[in-house]
């Protein structure tokens, strides 16, 4: 009971800097950028979970080549989707290039137990860091946000994990 209440306790905390910093016009991170195959991603905070590195994966026969399998994160199974491969990219990975990559636990608030296998865990942002932005396309999917510029001309693709994490072809791993 102790600990639930110390949690809520820095949970408020956090929030009320949080509340603070954005009232002051300080500049607040709001996504986590991310490289996935050739791409880059823009990820929101509030639906990232933790960060973890490589780990060794349990295939899972007769499901998506993008779902590499099981990984025993903390303690708790967690299916493994590589974001690249999901999102139709089919990035061939040599085995070193998965020791120097990253596994994103989605947050446990969007109620689903999986982690994104990313090759390059490049920072945080926020919209201050971008010189132009461009909405989804009327076609794409409902998890595409706007896409971002940033100075030097990189297009960073906004996602939204929330509408991934429900989405059909995310939670059909069946092959």
């Amino acid at each position: 009971m102790a600990n639930r209440e110390a949690l809520k306790e820095l949970q408020t905390r956090l929030a009320a800097r949080l509340q603070a910093a954005k009232a002051e016009g300080v500049a607040v991170a709001s996504w986590l950028a991310v490289e996935s195959g050739a791409q880059h991603f823009l990820l929101p905070l509030a639906q990232s979970g933790e960060i973890f590195s490589w780990t060794g994966v349990q295939p899972v026969p007769y499901t998506q080549p993008w779902f590499l399998g099981v990984a025993n994160l903390r303690g708790t199974l967690t299916g493994v989707v590589d974001l690249a491969g999901l999102l139709g990219g089919s990035p061939a990975r040599p085995e070193q290039a998965l020791f120097e990559s990253s596994l994103l636990a989605l947050n446990a608030a969007l109620e689903v137990n999986a982690a994104l296998l990313v090759d390059r865990l490049v920072g945080l942002r926020g919209a201050q860091a971008f010189v132009a932005s461009e909405p989804p396309a009327a076609e794409a999917a409902a998890y595409w946000g706007n896409t971002y510029v940033d100075a030097q001309g990189t297009r960073w693709q906004e996602l939204s994990l929330q509408a991934l994490a429900q989405h059909p072809t995310f939670l059909s791993i069946s092959a």
